[in-house]
């Protein structure tokens, strides 16, 4: 039964973690003071210590909502973390498995022993157990599969066979149906058999007597219509449908698009097989967000704050590797005019610019067409107009800045051959960040890669060192 508490605010939250630290605090003092109290009283005085301020964390925590207490166990050290995670109730573990990030549940999982975790998996509706099944040991979820009912063992086996990004990953099976050809009273007093309906049912899913899917029936139409009216009459037939195979992403946008609260989800053969609903989809949204974010960043995986040293090298070695890579590249640029530099000691100032406006620009353009890309607003087919747009930004772009801080070299080092040669080759940078904010992208997806990954490394790569390279080329040929 989902647990009904009043939402907290960050700051309440916040608030919670702190009187939590502190009673954590008072607890390792008291217990550093006891354990130096010499007595035959130091046994009984050191448990009732503990006792009272182990009752005290745990009250706490009960009070709590699953995903406060999650909250909570990522903001806290590991010590802390599997402190307060012993005085979690049992019977709440699955729920706060779940809501904990990847790298904290990796750490809580390691300290639970096979027994603890079938039992904590054993509190989960199946499609809960396909998102947590990656990250169980083998031998626990074989225990799990065999403590289940047949047809929920084919439910969990049916959800792990999707792909992370399908829709049928972020399927649940609490499905309510009925047929057409009943009454709306015969479906008022069925629904009136559960102690509860499913989390987010705003309609009933109507199917025939193979389960294949007819339409829905809206509460509210149920609500309002006429007991006598039959199913069929008062359904709605032109419903948002799903399939099983569908890419996440595209569920995502349909429930923006539409408004949805829930969807039906169909097979190959039209058979109602389970639902989605917005709070699947929010969870979706939320973690795909925070994946981009993690890779133009430059981190492989979600990483635990408190992790060990060791753990967060491995997770930011890759891009630190092909930073360096680059940043050699545009190193050895820099070096094969290193003639002209010494010459005219201004380029050394100025070309430090022209990259950097270049990178900016060209992660705008990036940014643009993957987030384009990524809700279906462009296709790969149009990558023709996309780069004469981008380019005829670019170029505008470029007159308008390159003119202005080709003004400003004139000013600074009084030559209007070098502010010439800042203008063309701001323009001429701009341009090369346009055509590869294009390129970059519209590749990766012909290719079938997630075009958000590395976009941001590549093109700042190509902008530095074609920056210096172009602003370095115009210089040795017109001003040394």
């Amino acid at each position: 039964m989902p647990e009904t508490v009043e939402r907290k605010e960050l700051e309440d939250l916040q608030e919670d973690l702190q009187q939590i630290q502190e009673l954590l605090r008072r607890h390792r003092i008291v217990e550093n003071l006891v354990g130096r109290t010499p007595g035959p009283r130091h046994d009984l005085v050191e448990e009732l210590v503990h006792r009272q301020n182990l009752s005290e964390l745990r009250k706490k925590l009960d009070g709590m909502h699953s995903a406060e207490i999650a909250y909570i166990l990522d903001a806290l050290p590991r010590d802390e973390r599997l402190a307060v995670w012993d005085l979690v109730k049992a019977e709440r573990d699955g729920e706060i498995l779940l809501e904990v990030s990847d790298a904290v549940r990796d750490t809580l999982i390691a300290g639970m022993d096979r027994q603890e975790l079938v039992a904590a998996t054993g509190q989960l509706d199946t499609d809960e157990i396909a998102d947590l099944a990656p990250d169980l040991p083998q031998e626990v979820l074989q225990d799990v599969f065999r403590a289940l009912p047949v047809e929920e063992r084919e439910q969990l086996r049916a959800a792990m066979s999707y792909a992370e990004d399908a829709v049928g990953a972020l399927m649940d099976f609490e499905v309510v149906s009925v047929r057409e050809d009943v009454t709306l009273e015969v479906v008022i007093r069925y629904l009136r058999r559960f102690d509860e309906l499913p989390d987010h049912t705003d309609q009933v899913f109507v199917v025939d007597r193979d389960e294949h899917f007819k339409g829905v029936l809206p509460l509210a139409k149920l609500v309002v219509s006429e007991p006598e009216a039959l199913v069929g009459a008062v359904m709605v037939k032109d419903s948002v449908t799903l399939y099983a195979d569908d890419k996440a992403q595209d569920a995502a946008q349909a429930f923006e698009r539409y408004d949805l609260v829930s969807a039906p989800v169909i097979d190959a053969k039209g058979r109602l097989v389970g639902r989605v609903t917005v709070d699947a989809v929010l969870d979706y949204v939320r973690e795909k967000s925070e994946s981009e974010l993690l890779v133009i960043g430059g981190l492989r995986e979600v990483e635990d704050i408190f992790a060990s040293v060791w753990n967060s090298v491995k997770n930011r070695w890759s891009w630190l590797a092909i930073n360096l890579v680059t940043a050699f590249i545009a190193s050895r640029v820099i070096g094969a005019f290193e003639g002209s530099i010494q010459k005219l000691v201004a380029l050394a100032a100025l070309m430090p610019i022209v990259a950097g406006v270049g990178g900016n620009s060209g992660n705008q353009t990036i940014t643009m067409i993957v987030r384009a890309l990524a809700i279906g607003q462009v296709q790969v087919e149009q990558a023709r107009k996309l780069f004469a747009k981008e380019i005829q930004v670019a170029l505008l772009n470029g007159l308008v800045w390159g003119s202005m801080l080709g003004l400003l070299a004139f000013l600074l080092y009084h030559s209007i051959p070098l502010g010439l040669v800042m203008t063309a080759a701001m323009t001429l940078n701009l341009l090369l960040a346009a055509l590869m904010g294009v390129a970059i992208p519209i590749t990766m997806t012909k290719l079938g890669r997630d075009p958000a990954v590395g976009s941001s490394v590549m093109i700042t790569a190509v902008t530095d060192s074609g920056g210096f390279f172009i602003f370095l080329g115009l210089a040795t040929l017109f001003l040394v």
